[in-house]
């Protein structure tokens, strides 16, 4: 395992470890990826996603269209 030197507190921590345990800094390298991790998820979003956030909303209001419809073409046909 390689250790290197916090450059704020000047403890050795691992190049592994996200912050360091001593003084609480975030390791550069670990973050970097991390950020890049969350914006490439963040990123791949669907527009259906953005459009209809609560999915349960979309499924009531299409039952409900499918039920007047079908009230619509029984009763007034």
């Amino acid at each position: 395992m390689e250790k290197k030197k916090c450059p704020q507190c000047k403890n050795l921590i691992l190049k592994t470890s996200p912050t360091c345990l001593y003084c609480g800094r975030p390791n550069k390298f670990i973050t970097k990826e991390y950020v890049n991790k969350k914006w490439s998820k963040y990123n791949n979003k669907n527009v259906f996603d953005y459009i209809f956030i609560n999915k349960y909303l979309v499924f009531l209001f299409l039952l409900i269209i499918t039920i007047c419809l079908l009230y619509l073409v029984k009763y007034h046909l």
